[in-house]
Order: C-alpha cells, then structure tokens, then sequence
C-alpha cells in the first residue's frame, strides 16, 4: 500500500485498518529486531513494572517481553484490526492487554504506568514531512499532544522509552521540553545504519544543554541541512515499507 500523501490519513483509521488486512496476522520487528537493542531496553526496566506500549503496530516485541517475565503489559493502537489481529495471535499471552486508543487521549488515569514503550510510533506520525529542521505547526502539535499524554500517566520515577531511527539534532528537540517533567538520554546501536534509543525519566530535571536544544524548537527555521546529513541506507524492513 502507498504512503499517505499526508500526515492527515495517519489520522484516518480506514487507511490502517486496510493497511494492516494487508499485512495480515504475521508480527514484524523493526530497526535491526529485539536482539539488537534487548541490552539496552532491559537497562530501563525493573522486575514488575507495569508497561505501556504505544501504537503497538504488529511489531513482535510485547511477546518478547512477555517471555521474559514483564507480564504486565497494555498495548495500544489506533487500528480495530491491529488490535483484534494480535490479541488473537497472542491470545497464550494471559494478562497482555490490547486495547483500541488513540495515543493523543489516552483513556488513563495519571500515574498508571512504569513505563512508557514506543517503537516507531512516533516516526509513523512523521513520515509526510520534507524538512525534519522545520516541520509544520500541526505535526509538531501533534508531537506535543502525545508527549504530554505520555507525561501525564508515567508514576514519578517512571521512563518514556522511544525508539526510532530519528537522530538526536532531530528528535532531541521535541523531547527537551520542560513541561513534560522529565530529564532525557540517549543511546546509539546498530552498525552501517544507527538507530536511537531515548529514555526521559519522569521527575528528573532536563540539562541546561537540553533545555537550550528545547528552546530551539520554538525559534526561526533552521538552514537547510547539507545534503550528507543523512546515513548510508540498508535494507531494514520497516525502512523499506515506508519507502524512506
């Protein structure tokens, strides 16, 4: 199925529920599979958190957690035929929630969660903008309405964890802001093409460098980036389905 022509039919369940018929019941993983960032990922956690993933797509990794012993899992995605695909597919998984929600209103009370789990999501809600130095009021809105929805359900002490292939000069920005509450990290693995690992940590301060990085998204558009600013590209799955 082709890319919409704008970040509007992200918005549109129609285009999901037909995008994931076509893809059927079959999870996928993403950005180099669950081995390529478990070490990382497992740093984050602790033994009974409860967890929340956002916009769970059918990416396999809820079930990889599961197995190894973080049970206490509530997926969510936009999509009525995502949701009802792998509840079926990982019906032996028993206590995994999945839940039809949209990540901009989450049907939460505050403080319900450890942790806070995305993988891509976020990247999805991207993909119709050209300039990642100056991305359009709407989408960066967009950005803004999860992220405090994220904020307000992580328990203090808790981490918003999201992994993408969006470089901090990028990324780092929408997550600096000072309203969330939270401090911000990141880690780098893969090799030829790197992917991130961000964690913010609710009720930690942000560094003066982030703050001043957070602050930028609010100035003048940035120049144009030099046309080597991107990575070499590679031939990971979820890259080529959205045809980057």
């Amino acid at each position: 199925m082709d890319l919409p022509d704008c970040n509007v039919r992200y918005r549109d369940r129609c285009f999901w529920d037909a995008r994931y018929r076509e893809a059927g019941a079959a999870p996928a993983e993403w950005f180099g599979g669950f081995p390529c960032f478990r070490e990382q990922l497992e740093a984050e956690l602790r033994p009974g958190d409860r967890i929340l993933v956002l916009g769970c797509g059918n990416s396999a990794l809820s079930h990889d957690l599961f197995q190894l012993g973080y049970t206490d899992i509530t997926n969510i995605d936009y999509s009525p035929v995502c949701i009802a695909s792998m509840r079926a597919h990982y019906s032996q998984c028993r206590g995994m929630q999945w839940l039809v929600m949209d990540a901009r209103d989450l049907a939460f009370a505050d403080s319900s969660f450890d942790v806070v789990l995305e993988k891509g999501t976020l990247d999805s809600m991207l993909v119709g903008e050209t300039d990642p130095w100056n991305m359009s009021p709407e989408t960066t809105a967009l950005l803004d309405q999860v992220l405090k929805e994220v904020s307000r359900v992580l328990r203090p002490g808790g981490r918003f964890i999201s992994i993408t292939f969006a470089q901090p000069h990028f990324r780092k920005r929408h997550y600096a802001q000072p309203a969330y509450g939270w401090s911000l990290c990141h880690t780098t693995y893969g090799t030829g093409f790197h992917y991130f690992l961000y964690v913010m940590c609710k009720g930690q301060e942000l560094s003066p460098a982030d703050l001043v990085l957070g602050r930028k998204l609010l100035e003048q558009p940035h120049p144009v980036c030099p046309p080597d600013f991107l990575q070499a590209s590679d031939s990971e799955n979820y890259l080529s389905a959205i045809e980057l």
